[in-house]
């Protein structure tokens, strides 16, 4: 018989962090369904039990509960196929002995009714009343907290700091011993309940055998190495149980004979940790709940990568609330609480103010957050880069907004130039083989998911007064269009996302690009895209906004050096755009690529042939002949140009469009 693969760790019980609560709730949906599945076997028992005129349907009845108890898929039911296999079996036995009942009565309510009731008035209610225990000693722990929050700074009154602080104390070390005898019984109730599954029906079948000797007769050997087995089944799960329920009391006796010191808060004896890229704990968190009113919440807070989380109780997961890149963190005085600090974003539109429990938690996560404002967690040894840039544990974190400052502050100088592999080659390129990925795109470049760009980066290269370039392939050189050109198609597309990228000369650069502007999508769950018109003429490439009818951005036509369609989703197709940069004072600028992903109502292959005929004319217009084959090849329109395609009647037609569309790539 297997052992039980899920129990509640009792050295996570004081932290009562939110996922051991979340853990915790599916061993109480288990516990609930457990009830209702006990009451409604044993109100079949009882029915076995009271109802010998009736015992043919009571006993098919009964085997139909044996065979329910597979299609209850409990939360924790891992491990339990060899009791649903053995209750599979006693339904079997049920039909087979029902033609052969007689009086069982006295029996019955011995080895069959009297365990399960067993188990539901003991086993059961107790988990109910440890429960209601435990929940009263959370709330007056959460209503002690709540106390010592408001504690004061400026004017802090020894004895209520000390009742308050002995006041906390008890009550967490109350919740901790609730806690720790209410997992205690969830997990015994693991193994209670496969007894408590078996027994009921391990006597049942006893008794039909000493009961009736036809059924001995008939039965009796094919059933005996069965029961013999499932008696063996039922004590070896009892003996997991004692040595399971020793180790708890153990484990319990341990975590209960530490000191007082660690139930009280502000009373850490270990050094602050200022090379932290990872932090995790309870804070309190100011909100806003009127024009002049505030009010702080108790939420339980930690970093991923270069995010700052947060997970409710009750909350399976937790969502983003902040992106720590480049973002400036500082301690402020707020509304007379201590250990207050502020986290604001790189361009100070969204912040917010936080509460830590102790000093040393307040010192922790301002040096975690500085840490990975400076993105250090990206270096190769994180620790050593944030030993060497925190020599204080307060400070504020300059925000970095503009793409070129954000590569050259990056730790890995293939960042710094994206363009470098294609102006040198790389050796798959030179070989044939395919490319790496990293030969295609720089590990840890930047995904871009709007065409806007930051405001202060416009300022910036609006002051600078020369060529602006970005890592997008933008320019300030705004051609107008010919009205006289002869392609003009406009299709519809969700703009996905956009990267700088190593070269120009390869598809698979695109197709790399597809897979981590989706792949980011995904992981940020970033799912809803703004439609926009492009329009392919034989001049140039332009994203237009279709409610405003301004041009979002536009490229030439010779720009684009390379444009593809996705070879699986046929909506999806992306172009790459050749600028130049001029970041490291060249006269002539360093050839910079950028890959921009778009979703299309279309097949993007569609796209793609319309962008191919464009550089056709393009080139057939350097040749006055090449030019007049190419136009009467091709249908014209009745100004002249070219007929490609049917108009698309996208939403943008039929009045019906959505400012935003959830795209299904």
């Amino acid at each position: 018989m297997p052992a039980v693969h899920h129990k509640l760790l009792l050295e996570d019980a004081l932290q009562d962090s939110p996922q051991t609560r979340s853990l915790l709730s599916v061993f109480e949906e288990d516990s609930g369904m457990l009830t209702d599945y006990t009451n409604q076997l044993l109100q079949t028992l009882q029915r076995v039990f009271g109802a010998q005129s009736e015992m043919g349907l009571a006993t098919e009845q009964l085997s139909q509960q044996l065979l329910d108890y597979e299609k209850k898929n409990f939360a924790l039911g891992k491990g339990d196929e060899e009791v649903i296999c053995t209750l599979q079996n006693f339904a079997k036995t049920v039909g087979e002995l029902n033609s052969i009942h007689s009086d069982l009565a006295s029996q019955m309510a011995d080895s069959m009714v009297f365990p399960l009731i067993q188990f539901r008035e003991k086993d059961l209610t107790e988990i109910s009343t440890l429960k209601e225990i435990f929940s009263i000693a959370t709330d007056e722990h959460e209503a002690a907290m709540v106390k010592y929050s408001r504690l004061p700074k400026k004017k802090e009154n020894e004895k209520l700091k000390n009742d308050l602080v002995k006041e906390v104390a008890y009550t967490r070390r109350k919740q901790h011993q609730a806690s720790l005898q209410y997992y205690c019984a969830l997990n015994a109730l693991q193994y209670r309940k496969r007894v408590a599954m078996l027994e009921p029906m391990l006597g049942y079948t006893q008794a039909q055998i000493s009961f009736f000797k036809k059924g001995i007769e008939l039965v009796s050997k094919k059933m005996e190495t069965f029961l013999s087995s499932v008696s063996k089944m039922t004590q070896n799960i009892q003996a997991q149980l004692d040595v399971e329920a020793e180790a708890m009391r153990t484990s319990q006796k341990e975590l209960l004979s530490v000191e007082d010191t660690v139930y009280m808060p502000d009373k850490d004896s270990d050094s602050v940790n200022r090379t932290l890229i990872q932090k995790a704990g309870y804070l309190n968190i100011r909100n806003k709940t009127g024009l002049v009113t505030t009010a702080w919440d108790r939420l339980f807070f930690f970093t991923q990568g270069g995010n700052l989380m947060c997970q409710p109780r009750g909350a399976v997961a937790g969502g983003m609330v902040l992106d720590l890149d480049n973002s400036s963190v500082m301690a402020v005085e707020c509304e007379d609480r201590r250990y207050c600090f502020q986290i604001t974003s790189p361009t100070g539109k969204t912040s917010m103010i936080l509460q830590a429990e102790s000093k040393k938690e307040y010192e922790e996560w301002i040096c975690t957050v500085n840490n990975i404002s400076r993105q250090i967690y990206l270096t190769d040894n994180p620790e050593a880069v944030a030993i060497r840039l925190n020599q204080t544990a307060i400070q504020a974190v300059t925000p970095i907004t503009s793409f070129e400052k954000r590569q050259e502050g990056s730790a890995n100088p293939d960042r710094a130039k994206p363009g470098g592999v294609h102006a040198s080659g790389s050796d798959s390129q030179k070989t044939g083989a395919a490319p790496e990925p990293e030969d295609l795109i720089a590990p840890g470049t930047p995904i871009q998911f709007d065409i806007m760009l930051p405001a202060s980066e416009f300022q910036d290269q609006n002051r600078a007064g020369g060529r602006r370039t970005n890592p997008f392939g933008e320019t300030d050189d705004c051609t107008t269009e010919n009205d006289d050109s002869l392609l003009q198609q406009v299709f519809v597309v969700r703009f996905q996302g956009s990267m700088a990228v190593r070269c120009g000369d390869n598809q698979e650069v695109i197709y790399e690009a597809m897979r981590q502007v989706l792949a980011a999508r995904a992981i940020h769950n970033i799912f809803r895209t703004t439609e926009s018109h492009l329009m392919v003429t034989s001049s140039s490439l332009s994203l237009i906004d279709p409610q405003t009818q301004v041009t979002r951005i536009s490229f030439q036509l010779e720009e684009v050096c390379q444009f593809a369609a996705h070879q699986e989703n046929g909506r999806l197709m992306g172009f790459v755009v050749e600028g130049r940069d001029w970041s490291d004072g060249n006269e002539e600028g360093e050839p910079s690529f950028s890959a921009f992903v778009f979703e299309s109502n279309t097949e993007g292959e569609k796209i793609c042939y319309t962008i191919n005929l464009a550089k056709e004319i393009t080139e057939a217009k350097k040749d006055p002949e090449a030019l007049a084959k190419l136009m009467k090849n091709m249908p014209l329109t009745n100004d002249g140009k070219f007929l490609l395609l049917e108009p698309e009647t996208g939403n943008s037609n039929t009045g019906e469009s959505q400012e935003d569309l959830e795209s299904e790539a």
